[in-house]
């Protein structure tokens, strides 16, 4: 086929496969679905409702309020797939919402994985992309993907520092000369947050609240260092003592003592690529410092936190929550030069 007809007929996509949230890129247009990694469906026949389409936005909607005969379904946990025919069907849907209108062939297709993924959880990402309608499907290192996006020089022999915080986990690694020279994954991430939050307030309020309402109160009110003007948000759960609903006023000196454990283990992550770099490195990090990015990072306070106890300049990219989908779609773009960054079901990329 010639090249400008080949040109109109493919689409190559980047898709960020994230517990919280997928995004997907086409070349040449940008961002163009974000939608969260979550489906409803029926508990006795395993369908998805509304005839396929109760996925990403619309099933959130009814994440904690379903009746016992449907469920609201998370196919990705800590980064990796847990439901392949839920994440089959959920990578399908936004696949054709995110293709361009008109005859084209299946799309050669760029995922996003965490560093942690193991060779077993790494070709469930290969087999549901495949059987979700992709004609090749080629991985990437979200800890890469971050650094890409964030328009870190990672080509030059000069350190570039990253933390990348989604959903499920966090990836940190330092590059130089185009390759990670001291990196680590850990599963820990947005949704451990939430988990601690939610413990914490059992045990100190006599609350139950779901996932939905801790992750908002994050939001709102959490934070990773003490704020100029501490703040308090009214949280509305179930109480334990009475069984009935009951509201309680949480503060956001309440919520940083929360988030504290997974917090920490974040700095640990930090402070263990830190330690396998050389001292080279090390000095130019002290000068170039260290970049945030995916939804926790921001939290407010989370680089005055990080700068504090790493001795680091710590930024947050431009738009953090976008940028490993920036950065997959980049080399997406150019795929020539990042060719060898990339692992394929397909030797023939």
């Amino acid at each position: 086929m010639p090249t400008r007809l080949r040109g109109y007929f493919d689409c190559d996509m980047a898709v960020d496969l994230g517990t919280a949230n997928t995004l997907i890129g086409l070349a040449g247009e940008g961002i163009v679905l974000d939608e969260p990694s979550i489906v409803a469906v029926n508990r006795r026949s395993g369908r998805i409702l509304s005839g396929g389409c109760a996925v990403g936005r619309l099933a959130r909607q009814m994440l904690g309020r379903t009746p016992d005969s449907i469920e609201v379904v998370r196919p990705l946990r800590d980064g990796v797939i847990t439901d392949f025919g839920q994440a089959e069907a959920m990578l399908g849907y936004f696949l054709r919402k995110a293709r361009p209108a008109g005859w084209r062939r299946k799309p050669r297709t760029l995922v996003t994985v965490p560093g942690c993924i193991t060779p077993v959880e790494k070709r469930a990402v290969f087999n549901s992309a495949h059987r979700a309608g992709a004609r090749r499907v080629m991985l990437v290192d979200q800890g890469k993907a971050a650094a890409i996006g964030a328009g870190l020089p990672l080509a030059e022999p000069v350190a570039s520092m990253v933390c990348d915080i989604g959903g499920g986990t966090t990836e940190t690694a330092v590059f130089s000369l185009g390759e990670a020279v001291s990196a680590r994954s850990i599963r820990t991430g947005g949704d451990t947050l939430d988990l601690a939050l939610v413990d914490y307030l059992l045990r100190r309020h006599s609350l139950r609240v779901g996932l939905p309402e801790a992750e908002a109160l994050r939001i709102a009110a959490g934070s990773a260092f003490p704020l100029d003007r501490e703040t308090s948000r009214e949280v509305r759960g179930l109480d334990m003592a009475g069984g009935l609903p009951r509201r309680a006023s949480v503060t956001s000196e309440e919520i940083r003592h929360a988030l504290a454990d997974p917090l920490e283990a974040i700095l640990d992550a930090i402070k263990g690529v830190l330690d396998g770099c050389s001292p080279e490195l090390a000095a130019d990090l002290v000068d170039r410092g260290l970049v945030l990015c995916g939804g926790v990072a921001q939290t407010p306070g989370l680089d005055r936190y990080l700068a504090e106890h790493t001795g680091l300049p710590v930024r947050v990219a431009d738009q953090p929550q976008t940028t490993v989908a920036t950065g997959a779609l980049v080399c997406l773009e150019h795929l020539d030069r990042w060719r060898a960054a990339l692992e394929s079901s397909d030797d023939n990329l």
